[in-house]
């Protein structure tokens, strides 16, 4: 059973919750992201966006090898 002075902080402050702290990455200078991967890069995964990036990079390396 909680306290008067735990319930009193409870009905003047209000009860606040909040998320738990999520640990910490095992390497703190590693990133997660999906940006380098392979069929990422290449539209494979069905993203519209994606597969427009990819042509787009398709043609700028063509681009350069006919010039």
């Amino acid at each position: 059973m909680p306290s008067k002075d735990e319930l009193n902080q409870a009905m003047f402050n209000g009860i606040s919750f909040k998320k738990a702290v999520k640990p910490a990455a095992t390497e703190p200078g590693k990133v997660k992201t999906k940006a380098k991967k392979k069929g990422y890069i290449t539209g494979a995964h069905g993203s519209g966006s994606a597969r427009m990036k990819a042509q787009i990079r398709q043609r700028r390396a063509n681009r350069k090898r006919n010039s």
